[in-house]
Parts: C-alpha cells; sequence; structure tokens
C-alpha cells in the first residue's frame, strides 16, 4: 500500500529534535515565573465568532488563513490562528480579573494558518506568548517588553533587532488613517491589487506590504508618529525613554503596524539577520480594546508571541543549540527469557530510586543485546545470567570504561538510595 505522508505545511518533532523544544520551554518557564507570570492553555478550537470579533474581518488571517470548519452541530469552528483573542475570551468567561485587577499569563502551544509553506512558516506551527491585562500605564509595555527581550536573551540570541512604534489612540490613529488613505487615494493606481483591497477596508495594513512597488511608495506616506496626539506622545516618550535609561537597544520603526486590527499605542517586533527575507521571530503590542470587543468590561492590556520554528532555525544557525544524545543510566541484559521477571523488579527499583533502566525485551544474545546498550549511550549494563539469577546478585559492566564486577543485589541497591 501506499504510504501516508503528513499534510504539507505540518512537520513531526522527532525523538532526536524534542530535547530543542524542551530546552526552550523550560527556559521561557524559568523567566515567565521570574516575572511572575502564570501559564494558561487554552483549547486549540473557537467559536469563530472569537477571531472575526478579534483580528478584523480585513486581516489575511481571517479573509484567507483560518482553518474554520461547520461541526456535527451546526457551530462554525475554527482552529486558533493565534493565541491573544483565546486568551481574553478565557479571561472574561472565567472572570480572572475579579481577584485581582492586572492578570500575568503566558502560554505554548500549536497554532494554525493555511498560507503558503516555507522556512520558518508552517501551516501548524508553535508559538510562547505572554499577555499583561488591566494596565493602561506605559509601565505595562515596558514590563511586557523587558519579558520578551530576557526571554530572547535566556536562549542564547543576543544578535537581533528590536523594532518599536506606536500607533497611538484611537483619535490619534483616525487622524494618521485621514492622512494616509488621502495620499494612498492620490496615487491608487500604482499599488498592488492587494493594496488596493485594504485602502477600502484596512489602510494602516498597506503599511506592512511587503510589494516592492508598494515599499517604494510608501517612502513619501505620511508618518503616523507626526499624528499623535498629546496623550499618545506622553505614552510613548515614557516607553522609549524607560528603556534608553534601561540600555534596551531599539530602533523605531514609522512603518512598523503589526498584521491585526486590535493594536494601539505601543507595538514592537523582534527581528534576526539569520532568517533570511521573513526576518521576525516575534512581535505584539497593545490592544486596550479586545476585552471589550469580546463581551469583557473596557480593560486595557497588552502582549506579544514568540515563533517556536523561528527561533529554532536562529539557535541552529547560530550553533547554538544542538541535539545532545539521550542516554540511559542502566540497561538489563538477560541470558534467559525466564531471567525477564528478576530483570523487571530491579529496574522498577532502579527506577523508583530517579535513576532510568530498560529492560532487553527482543531475547537476543548478549551480545547483540551489549551492541543495543552501547547504541543507546547506557551508563551501565546489568547482565543476568544462571549464576546472578540463582545467586541474587548482578553483573554490572561500566560502559565508559569497560570495567565489571559481580556484586549482590542487595548491595547494588543500597548503593542507589
Amino acid at each position: 500500500m501506499e504510504k501516508i505522508q503528513s499534510i504539507r505545511g505540518t512537520k513531526d518533532i522527532l525523538p532526536d529534535s524534542i530535547n530543542l523544544w524542551h530546552y526552550i520551554f523550560d527556559k521561557f518557564n524559568q523567566v515567565s515565573n521570574k516575572f511572575n507570570y502564570k501559564e494558561i492553555r487554552t483549547p486549540i478550537f473557537e467559536k469563530t465568532e472569537v477571531f472575526h470579533r478579534s483580528i478584523g474581518e480585513g486581516t489575511d488571517i481571517v479573509n484567507k488563513e483560518m482553518y474554520t470548519f461547520t461541526d456535527k452541530g451546526g457551530e462554525s469552528i475554527t482552529l486558533r490562528p493565534e493565541a491573544t483573542a483565546a486568551v481574553v475570551r478565557s479571561i472574561v468567561q472565567n472572570s480572572i480579573l475579579n481577584e485581582s485587577p492586572t492578570a500575568r499569563l503566558w502560554y505554548f502551544g500549536p497554532f494554525f494558518r493555511y498560507e503558503r509553506p516555507q522556512k520558518g512558516r508552517l501551516r501548524q506551527f508553535h508559538q510562547y506568548g505572554a499577555e499583561l491585562i488591566g494596565s493602561p500605564n506605559p509601565e505595562a509595555d515596558i514590563e511586557i517588553i523587558l519579558l520578551a527581550n530576557d526571554l530572547v536573551k535566556s536562549i542564547g540570541i543576543e544578535d537581533y533587532q528590536l523594532l518599536i512604534n506606536s500607533l497611538g489612540n484611537a483619535n490619534s490613529r483616525k487622524m494618521y488613517r485621514d492622512k494616509l488613505v488621502d495620499f494612498l487615494n492620490e496615487n491608487r493606481d500604482s499599488l498592488s491589487a492587494d493594496s488596493q483591497a485594504r485602502l477600502e477596508i484596512n489602510p494602516l495594513r498597506i503599511l506592512d506590504s511587503k510589494d516592492e512597488n508598494d515599499i517604494e511608495l510608501l517612502a513619501n506616506a505620511p508618518v503616523i508618529l507626526e499624528s499623535l496626539d498629546e496623550e499618545s506622545k506622553i505614552h510613548f516618550d515614557f516607553v522609549i525613554n524607560t528603556l534608553d535609561k534601561l540600555n534596551i537597544k531599539y530602533e523605531i520603526n514609522n512603518r512598523l503596524v503589526r498584521g491585526l486590527d486590535y493594536y494601539s499605542h505601543t507595538v514592537f517586533e523582534f527581528r534576526s539577520n539569520h532568517l533570511g527575507s521573513q526576518d521576525s521571530f516575534g512581535g505584539g503590542g497593545r490592544y486596550d480594546n479586545l476585552i471589550e470587543n469580546l463581551g469583557g468590561k473596557s480593560t486595557p492590556a497588552i502582549g506579544f508571541a514568540f515563533g517556536i520554528e523561528r527561533l529554532i532555525l536562529i539557535l541552529e544557525t547560530l550553533n547554538k543549540l544542538t541535539a545532545n544524545a539521550d542516554s540511559i543510566d542502566y540497561y538489563i541484559l538477560t541470558q534467559n527469557s525466564q531471567y525477564i521477571p528478576f530483570a523487571f523488579e530491579i529496574a522498577e527499583i532502579i527506577r523508583s530510586n530517579d535513576k532510568s533502566a530498560i529492560v532487553e525485551i527482543m531475547r537476543r544474545s548478549i551480545k547483540a543485546q551489549m551492541r543495543e546498550a552501547n547504541k543507546l549511550n547506557a551508563k551501565f549494563a546489568i547482565i543476568i545470567g544462571e549464576s546472578e539469577f540463582e545467586n541474587q546478585s548482578i553483573t554490572i559492566k561500566d560502559l565508559t570504561n569497560s570495567t565489571q564486577e559481580t556484586i549482590d543485589l542487595s548491595k547494588f541497591l543500597t548503593s542507589l538510595t
């Protein structure tokens, strides 16, 4: 029969590389705990309305990329394309902010978007993200950027760029939107087809266009920072001035808008020269209206996410992360199948003492079993033959130096504790 292949745009994470994922998860868990962020896990699918109401009808995610289907109950369901909307839905549903005016949350898991697979971009991909809910003040922006910065450094990435911009409050964005639309309408015929469509629905997204002609045209477009009102200027100045005092390197990028409708005020993005043209590996921003849009009380918030596959690509390019060979403590060999129950007894005792152990299960020759022990990087081989079985002893071989000795089982068990 023909082999069944995995779905295009998905990738198996195999045992020889899973430690890379554990490494990143463990590091991010440690840093998150230092900032007192608590892990949250939401379902991988939600009611489609969660994303329509949050991400925005004019985005590529909603228009082109969501995996949406109707379930057997007639409900429109979507595999989550991002986490912020799902986390906010959970916050509102579970009244999390009733316990405290602020919530610090982080997540790690798979997400789904139907787009052209390429290096560092899959249809099932993974993200770490964090959300700081409850504070309208710029110090919340600073905290979330510091968390993101520390996470990147914690896994050994030092060479990257932090880009930052402000979208301002609603009044500032409206003022800027009007100026931008006037400029774009004057140059409509020079815009790409995608940008012409966005001009009617979400003109700010044109600033994120990857079309070369659009990019050249936008070099002369109005700059959003020139449209900030006093409140927005004060907010943004506080953020960048504090980052300066903390010696956090950043670059102000006037074209940075991020890809989702719900952002306001501070937005930021992390980029690496080691990723080629798709150089972004994470980012986020403030979303002060999203919780209200999903049925909660008006609550300010800010968050970000990192693409795990992209972080791994950077680490591999920098030779910062290698797949360390797994090893086990004891491989238990038996000369006869009648000794196997005895071998399992020994293995269970070893495991109860926080050591790893494998019992031979293929009934191979001792020579073949020893090859397997070496292949699995075992530190010790325990050999059980007739003499050992009858005398309640074991022969233990140190596979690092090939020395061996036969000792009473009781003496061996005492040495484990």
